[in-house]
């Protein structure tokens, strides 16, 4: 059972005009495109909607803002961060050269007007005798039908220009789906909002007609005193009188007979509300894309302050969308599941700002310490320089681990506390003191070095050393010592205090 949609069945090809429902050799009606029509009287496809300025709008705004993104291919590290790859297959197909007709921007421009119009973007898969893929074909959606099979898989059905239909497997389609009801085809946004675009396109045709006939009401009726002789007559004075008042004759002189009167009709623009309606339309066609409608354009509710939080707006819950439903789709469909490999469109260009706010940001990044000074050169498009690559720390924030430590240093350096003793007070007892002091606080801090680490390096002998004012050799010979007979934190600060009074 194929799964067609309903208006398959009247799509066709050219271009959309008001519907006359006139089926004479004259009428409107033969020269009409094959498709559904609205309660408004017009007949509604993706390609008429574009006649519409706002959805042109829209729909470009989508497809070039997608096709703009730098596209980035990340390799997954274990220790959870990801690298940056550019020789990975991946990455030369969606950011280098998709086929051999079209380069990545075309490409994507393209998909993401038909996901915006259609609802669905396809490609047939192109690989190489090593099952590799080398080349993504862009299909037309109105070129393409999916069948259900019996086993619950599916597959799609494809005419070529040429009106030959074949059959592709559902390994040689990558598919791109919008929202969807059934998870196979995604929906398209003009056949569900025809009726709202009926009423725009009804509404340019009316102003194109009214403006064509001189910025006057069309139609009329003509008051005749007297009778026809027979509905023939009545039919022949009307079919003369249209033709003395249309084409090249309009405007002309009327000249009215045996007491005709011709009373205008008198509906106006402004009871029709017709500039409130196109107005209207266009705000209603910016929600249907969910597109601010000051990037149509259209500046009638814009303000300073509001223009930049719905830009931001349009970024967050627009565009992301839609860059997750072409990377969660790439992913799963193009890659296979071992490949530690992920997608990832980059919005930092739409979020730049201003220099003030790029510069606010860059230092506090580098203030921080979350951003390296070259990484923000990169950033700016800048090459980076030796020694900027390491990030700066703040002299003021530390670990939470390492407090202890800086407020034991902190104590360390203060002056003793001194009894006022007599003893006390001579020179050489406060400078024993002091030093006692010094040694029992560098092994108070050192124990708890070890015991929170386990182990003593060779940094740690170095530094042990240098607080204690021992020799190296000394104090490599204690960590031999400790190595082989650990012992607890007490035990180590009293073995650290006897090492530093060891003369």
């Amino acid at each position: 059972m194929g799964l067609f949609s309903f208006f398959d069945r009247f799509r066709g090809s050219g271009e959309p005009g008001a519907s006359s429902g006139d089926r004479s050799p004259y009428g409107e009606f033969w020269f009409e495109p094959v498709s559904a029509r609205t309660g408004s009287g017009m007949r509604v496809s993706p390609d008429s909607a574009l006649r519409v300025a706002a959805v042109y709008a829209c729909v470009r705004i989508l497809a070039e803002i997608m096709a703009s993104l730098p596209l980035a291919v990340y390799q997954r590290r274990p220790d959870g961060g990801k690298d940056k790859v550019t020789d990975h297959w991946l990455y030369r197909l969606m950011a280098k050269r998709p086929n051999r007709f079209q380069n990545p921007f075309e490409w994507r421009e393209m998909l993401q007007g038909h996901l915006a119009l259609r609802g669905n973007a396809y490609n047939q898969i192109i690989t190489n005798p090593r099952g590799e893929i080398i080349e993504l074909m862009p299909i037309h959606p109105d070129r393409v039908k999916i069948e259900l099979l019996r086993s619950g898989e599916y597959r799609y059905w494809v005419t070529d220009r040429s009106g030959t239909e074949m059959i592709l497997p559902r390994g040689e389609v990558w598919h791109l789906r919008g929202l969807s009801s059934d998870g196979l085809m995604g929906m398209s946004p003009i056949e569900l909002a025809r009726e709202n675009l009926g009423m725009a396109l009804a509404a340019q045709d009316y102003g194109a007609r009214f403006f064509a006939n001189d910025a006057k009401p069309t139609g009329g009726w003509i008051e005749f005193p007297g009778s026809f002789k027979d509905s023939e007559a009545k039919k022949v004075f009307r079919e003369s009188y249209q033709q003395a008042q249309s084409g090249a004759n309009r405007g002309k002189v009327l000249v009215l007979e045996n007491g005709m009167k011709f009373h205008e009709v008198g509906v106006t623009n402004k009871d029709a509300q017709f500039l409130e309606l196109r107005k209207f339309q266009i705000t209603d066609i910016a929600r249907l894309f969910r597109v601010p409608p000051h990037m149509i354009a259209d500046l009638e509710r814009a303000t300073f302050s509001n223009i930049e939080q719905q830009s931001l707006e349009f970024v967050m819950h627009t565009m992301t969308p839609w860059a997750e439903r072409w990377e969660a789709n790439i992913e799963s469909e193009l890659l296979f599941e071992g490949d530690d490999i992920e997608i990832e469109f980059d919005f930092a260009n739409l979020m730049r700002g201003d220099a003030a706010s790029r510069s606010s940001y860059y230092q506090s990044g580098i203030q921080n310490g979350w951003l390296t000074r070259n990484e923000a050169r990169i950033a700016e498009n800048l090459n980076p320089i030796d020694g900027l690559d390491e990030p700066l720390r703040l002299l003021n924030m530390v670990e939470e681990g390492s407090a202890e430590d800086l407020e034991a240093d902190a104590e360390a350096a203060k002056p003793p506390a001194q009894e006022k003793t007599e003893a006390k007070n001579d020179a050489e007892d406060t400078a024993a003191v002091r030093l006692s002091v010094v040694v029992a606080s560098a092994a108070e801090r050192w124990a708890r070095r070890i015991s929170r680490a386990g182990t003593i390096d060779d940094k740690d002998i170095a530094l042990i050393a240098e607080a204690l004012a021992v020799s190296p050799d000394r104090a490599a010979a204690w960590a031999h010592a400790i190595s082989a007979n650990p012992i607890d934190e007490a035990e180590l600060t009293q073995s650290l205090i006897a090492l530093g009074k060891t003369p």
